[in-house]
């Protein structure tokens, strides 16, 4: 049985993964889909209803993101949120012009007509508002819902299509009454069946692994990371002994990784990796190359490359099954899980165009959230579903410039002492992910009376819930000042130790 599904038509919107989050979290399964998205990559999905998200463009400007016409194909209800409500008004013949001032942040609105989308919400409530345009004028069969306390059209429907429309943003917790009125459009308005679950979740792609794969062998990349811990564990849960597992040591990861993971999996899981050191193959091609792009797209088909040698010693393997996630897909400007949308963006950095494998990725529709929630029902470990992300090219996205084992040594001292201090003062888990970055430039210093001419080393901690958003964790001073001192003290080569304070947006959590 397929998952009711309610589609999300993405416009470049900042808060466009949070509508994703606030359905999945009712138990209902949504996509998010670009504006000018093909009919076959939804026509899958047992679709409920659409939701347009909104934009940072204006329906007037020229060669700004239209309405997909599609969308009318299938005579399901439509909601409009900001851009998405523009580009309905403009569509039936209505008009949307310049506010002069906009409206941005808290706000208040009041309801003038009842709604379903408004049931349970009160009279009067707060929203998050954040646009610079206007509706001018509704369509003639509409009816507008809601007024700001600007008097600026909120709201409206046409209840008789299901067309309903807000400007303000009901996925952002800031809006009072936001969950609800998502409620009643997925539930009242949509008619949607709660049935998106892990237990739900876990046995269908079961069912899919043993149908897609059949008797033939799976190779199971492993990265010692949560995603692909769970992708082995689904695939040895459906096809046992067909699924092997492979751990490729490709000199980028971190003190005494390789071994510890190693360990880990054949102790815990019972999942019999085999191990490969291929870090002088890695390092040999990554040789001068500073570009990081080209770091990630020759890290991605060097994976490609050993996986293939590797596979002669198990006879013919079509399959190779990796821990892609939702955002990866998001953020490639993917959809649907196609693989041409990975190739750029890519868990490893970037698959050859000559693939020789059929890809099997089993979580490509899961945040890391909802991945740990299906690792806990594996009945995983929770020391393997703690583990903080770790990049598919390793420390290499890690150090600015040239790869060379002496920065590699340097990178991994300094991040081994941050890591060891946050779990010895029990901060750790309170952390999304933390790391250091070795930075392309050299500081002057002095050390025991010596001028120093050496590198730098900044620490990265953020908190997230799936990584599409991230905010700098504020790590307590007597800590930064322990993790300083020892890490200057302690690695030779490092004099100086920055924070990164950023956010994402507008930074990113990894620097490269």
């Amino acid at each position: 049985m397929k998952n009711d599904t309610i589609v999300i038509v993405d416009y470049g919107s900042q808060y466009t993964q949070l509508i994703a989050r606030r359905i999945r979290e009712k138990n209902v399964h949504s996509i998010i889909i670009p504006y000018d998205f093909k009919k076959e990559y939804i026509d899958v999905y047992n679709i409920k209803g659409f939701i347009l998200s909104g934009g940072p463009s204006s329906v007037y400007e020229k060669n700004s993101p239209n309405l997909n016409q599609i969308i009318f194909n299938y005579n399901l209800p439509i909601l409009g949120i900001c851009y998405g409500l523009q580009l309905l008004i403009e569509n039936f013949s209505g008009k949307v012009e310049n506010i002069g001032s906009g409206e941005y942040g808290s706000a208040n609105i009041e309801i003038q007509k009842r709604s379903v989308l408004f049931n349970g919400v009160m009279h009067k409530s707060k929203v998050w508002m954040s646009h610079g345009d206007k509706i001018k004028e509704t369509p003639s069969d509409w009816k507008i819902t809601s007024l700001s306390e600007n008097k600026i059209i909120s709201s409206v429907e046409n209840s008789t299509t299901k067309i309903y429309g807000v400007q303000f943003h009901p996925e952002v917790v800031h809006t009072e009454f936001g969950i609800k009125i998502i409620d009643n459009f997925i539930f009242e308005i949509c008619d949607s069946i709660p049935n998106w679950s892990s237990e739900n979740f876990i046995r269908n792609t079961l069912a899919d692994i043993k149908e897609t794969v059949g008797d033939n062998k799976v190779m199971c990349a492993l990265s010692g990371g949560v995603d692909s811990t769970v992708v082995s564990t689904l695939m040895k849960k459906a096809i046992g002994d067909n699924a092997i597992c492979v751990f490729i040591d490709h000199g980028l990861l971190r003190h005494n990784e390789a071994k510890e993971v190693v360990d880990m999996f054949n102790e815990s899981l019972d999942l019999d990796v085999n191990l490969y050191d291929k870090s002088k193959e890695f390092l040999g091609e990554l040789d001068g190359v500073s570009n990081p792009e080209k770091k990630r797209k020759i890290i991605g088909e060097q994976f490609i490359r050993e996986f293939e040698k590797i596979t002669k010693e198990f006879g013919e393997i079509k399959f190779l099954a990796q821990g892609t996630l939702y955002p990866d897909i998001i953020e490639s400007g993917g959809y649907g899980g196609v693989a041409e949308t990975i190739k750029s963006h890519h868990n490893v950095g970037g698959l050859p165009e000559d693939l020789s494998f059929t890809l099997v990725e089993p979580v490509k529709e899961l945040f890391k959230d909802e991945v740990r929630k299906i690792g806990e029902d594996l009945n995983i470990p929770s020391n393997f579903l703690k583990r903080h992300p770790f990049p598919g090219p390793g420390l290499a996205i890690r150090i600015m410039g040239e790869i060379t084992k002496e920065r590699l040594e340097i990178l991994r001292k300094a991040d081994n002492i941050f890591i060891n201090i946050l779990k010895d003062e029990n901060e750790y888990d309170n952390i999304w992910q933390a790391f250091c970055v070795l930075l392309p430039i050299k500081t002057v210093g002095v050390m025991g009376d010596k001028r120093t001419y050496d590198n730098v080393i900044c620490l990265r901690m953020v908190t997230s819930l799936d990584g599409m958003t991230a905010d700098w964790y504020d790590l307590p001073q007597d800590i930064l000042k322990l993790c300083s001192n020892r890490i200057v003290n302690e690695v030779n080569g490092v004099n100086r130790v920055v924070m990164d304070v950023t956010s994402k947006p507008p930074g990113t959590i990894e620097w490269e």
